[in-house]
């Protein structure tokens, strides 16, 4: 259900994203809309908490994340040519769906997407597929890992060092296990290896930048954070004790963006003392080098024996995209051109059984 409301919004803000667009008004659509949506169901369980599990995120360019501005803060508007990436989530019940989908403005069929612009969507969205396919019990974490590096170095592109895709927990949109893409060295060291198990949900957070995949901070105010559950501490302001109180009655364990509290100043003066002491975790506005395009690409996925099941993905055309690069790893290319459909898979066990039987029936009626 949160799958399809965010599938959904996500549709309509790509429509929206079009020549002369605010970014911050797209941003406030998409979260108004999240609400808006998950508040139209379960209306008697008033105890029940539904709504964003991820704000709207619209970062355009060398932008590579988590860009959603303050009614304060400097706007973008949206030209032709833009890159821009999208990014949400919405829960009930604390089930979490999160998608995520990159665009170029004023593309289309007929005015495909060309250059290192192509490059970079065209690895992050194969990456994306590719690790779909991957990501399946018994498979280990850092198989996904390599596969991104092999298709992002096949578009000469990188990905951004150090993204995690997380699994998701009811109520938890960073569970223990992950992947993590285009490790440094201590971060390959640190990071656990783990085996993928049935019924397990992840988020498959794919980037890729047309440049070195190193993210930096810029000026730009961050805006969006999440509760550390664990961490107690006795704030001193009078502002951050109560604007702190409001988060957690409000957005609980979920991430949210300071344009949704009721006194944006004082939600700015508050946030401070909260994230110095470690209350909250801030997700920074990080940036490529100038030049150079990020593509994203989200999908929130369930684990089945039989199969996995997308639960979320963006309205992609490989029509609008023309890249001179491909994948040439045949093991890469045998494992994208496997279907990710269910329902194919089925019929596909299905046929292997009927030729089972029928050589089983031969057998048997041979003299």
């Amino acid at each position: 259900m949160a799958g399809d409301m965010a599938n959904s919004i996500l549709r309509k803000l790509v429509s929206q994203c079009v020549a002369g667009a605010s970014v911050r008004d797209l941003c406030e659509a998409g979260d108004t809309m999240i609400l808006e949506e998950t508040g139209k169901v379960f209306k008697k369980d008033k105890e029940m908490k539904k709504g964003i599990a991820f704000p709207t995120c619209i970062s355009t360019n060398n932008c590579i994340c988590h860009f959603s501005p303050l009614r304060s803060d400097p706007d973008y508007t949206l030209k032709d040519g833009d890159m821009v990436k999208i990014d949400l989530g919405a829960h009930i019940d604390g089930f979490i769906a999160g998608v995520a989908h990159t665009l170029v403005v004023g593309a289309s069929v007929d005015k495909p997407v060309t250059g290192r612009k192509a490059d970079v969507i065209q690895a992050a969205h194969l990456a994306a597929e590719a690790a779909l396919r991957m990501v399946k019990p018994g498979n280990e974490n850092y198989d996904i890992t390599d596969v991104i590096q092999k298709i992002a170095e096949s578009y000469e592109c990188q990905p951004i060092e150090g993204m995690l895709s997380h699994q998701l927990k009811q109520n938890v949109i960073d569970g223990d296990k992950s992947v993590i893409q285009n490790p440094n060295e201590n971060q390959r060291k640190e990071h656990d290896k783990c085996e993928f198990e049935v019924h397990e949900v992840y988020a498959v957070d794919i980037l890729v930048s047309s440049g070195e995949g190193k993210g930096r901070e810029q000026e730009t105010r961050t805006t969006v954070f999440k509760r550390q559950m664990e961490r107690v501490y006795q704030l001193k302001m009078k502002a951050s004790r109560a604007f702190f109180s409001d988060v957690a009655n409000r957005f609980a364990t979920m991430p949210f963006t300071l344009r949704l509290m009721d006194d944006e100043k004082k939600a700015r003066m508050g946030v401070v003392e909260c994230v110095n002491h470690e209350l909250l975790t801030p997700f920074p506005v990080l940036y490529e080098r100038e030049g150079e395009f990020v593509a994203q690409f989200k999908f929130t996925v369930l684990l089945m024996p039989n199969g996995n099941i997308r639960l979320t993905e963006g309205p992609f055309d490989p029509d609008m995209i023309k890249s001179e690069h491909e994948v040439t790893d045949e093991k890469i290319k045998a494992v994208l051109s496997t279907s990710a459909n269910r329902k194919a898979q089925k019929k596909k066990k299905k046929k292997a059984s009927k030729q089972a039987e029928g050589q089983v029936q031969e057998a048997t009626t041979q003299p």
